[in-house]
């Protein structure tokens, strides 16, 4: 399955494709909507933060999107995130019919792999809704660890290496 899984560097060109995930389960309470996740990654770029943004395209269908980058604290988060440099992910839609196939796990693994790679390790933290108990799930699955840490309705999550 993995081998029928490419994650694609965000262009304007397939916007429309990554509009077009089904994620009507999910509020965007838990997730910020695909738009925003575009509009943080654009802000990424022109700030020069280090990071990626990827399109998931599984076979021939966009499913899902991943922003994972150089994380910018300040001083109302967790003590943890101000003493040394952090990457954070701050979104990660895949589409509601691709869930609980793999395909998620695999895209997270490789985002943190590619980020490990091309800028080195770090820390790498998350808010995660309160009341989302699937991505709660998700995210200790990987190595997540949930901290008592909380902005607005998240729960901070934090993965040292």
């Amino acid at each position: 399955m993995t081998d029928k899984i490419t994650l694609e560097p965000l262009s304007e060109e397939i916007y429309p494709k990554l509009l077009a995930i089904n994620r009507d389960d999910i509020s965007e309470d838990f997730v910020e909507s695909v738009e925003r996740i575009i509009e943080i990654s654009e802000f990424g770029k022109e700030n020069d933060l280090i990071g990626f943004t990827f399109a998931v395209k599984y076979e021939e269908k966009y499913i899902g999107i991943i922003l994972m980058g150089e994380a910018l604290v300040d001083e109302s988060e967790p003590l943890e995130m101000q003493k040394e440099p952090f990457y954070r992910i701050v979104g990660f839609i895949i589409d509601k019919a691709y869930r609980k196939s793999g395909i998620g796990g695999y895209v997270l693994e490789e985002t943190i792999s590619r980020i490990y790679s091309s800028f080195g390790k770090r820390p790498i933290a998350l808010g995660c809704h309160k009341d989302n108990i699937a991505a709660e799930k998700f995210y200790l699955n990987h190595g997540f660890i949930k901290t008592e840490y909380m902005s607005e309705n998240d729960f901070y999550f934090f993965r040292f290496q």
